[in-house]
């Protein structure tokens, strides 16, 4: 690995702007590989949820299917008569009302950027509930 190191140092004195500095060991001859990311399970599609909720219920999927969409206008319904509505056991869904900002000049990682103006706006945010963050 030590001539990893001085090809690594070789780069190092190149003049190129940030090029030297973005290049890692891992990108040089000889360098260990990064570990592999673990393998995610992909997310469950509506139909495979309304099959498994028909299995379970003894009911037909497209039965399943009215249900789900019926929820989901409720929900949306709620959300905008209440501004809250709970899912037992899986969600809640808020709204939040995000201040208008004003037009200016600002601060942004040591670079003055200027900013217009925004009107105030609803913002929809889902929590899970607090029997769903104990199952992890």
């Amino acid at each position: 690995s030590s001539s990893a190191q001085a090809v690594f140092a070789q780069v190092a004195r190149w003049p190129l702007c940030g090029l030297a500095r973005s290049v890692s060991a891992h990108a040089l001859p000889g360098a260990m590989a990064p570990k592999a990311m673990k393998a995610h399970a992909k997310p469950i599609t509506k139909g495979a949820l309304a099959q498994a909720l028909a299995d379970e219920l003894e009911l037909k999927k497209k039965d399943v299917v009215a249900i789900l969409d019926n929820l989901a206008s409720v929900a949306t319904q709620e959300v905008k008569k209440a501004g809250k509505v709970t899912i037992p056991g899986v969600c809640m869904v808020k709204t939040r009302t995000k201040p208008a900002t004003k037009a200016g000049k600002r601060e942004m990682f040591g670079k003055v950027v200027v900013v217009k103006a925004k009107p105030a706006k609803t913002i929809v945010k889902a929590y899970c509930v607090a029997a769903l963050k104990k199952e992890f």
